[in-house]
């Protein structure tokens, strides 16, 4: 592999790694409150696009990366429609966190 695949590789990593901790923690407390439904929407349409760029590159890092990343904010669009009920509920970790009935996150 030349070296240019290795920096592609980790920067893959880099980027779709940051996608885990916000999906982590929306699965968690279950609540997706504080998140647009347009952000992860347009990641997702732009890594698509990434993906069909890199599959007519064949560039194997670009390719990966983007399905990855786009495999997580889908995930993400999933829980904030499922999880949208409760978002309204007062049982949230912004109050229940307070007194002390739920783990701090």
């Amino acid at each position: 592999m030349m070296e240019t695949t290795y920096i592609g590789f980790a920067a893959g990593i880099i980027t779709s790694l940051a996608a885990l901790p916000q999906l982590v923690r929306t699965y968690r407390t279950k609540h997706a409150r504080d998140i647009s439904i347009w952000q992860p929407l347009l990641l997702d349409i732009g890594m698509i696009l990434w993906v069909i760029y890199g599959i007519a590159l064949k560039d194997v890092p670009l390719i990966a990366a983007n399905l990855f990343s786009f495999i997580c904010y889908t995930l993400l669009i999933i829980m904030k429609i499922c999880f949208r009920e409760d978002d309204f509920s007062q049982d949230n970790d912004y109050n229940v966190c307070n007194n002390g009935t739920k783990e701090d996150l």
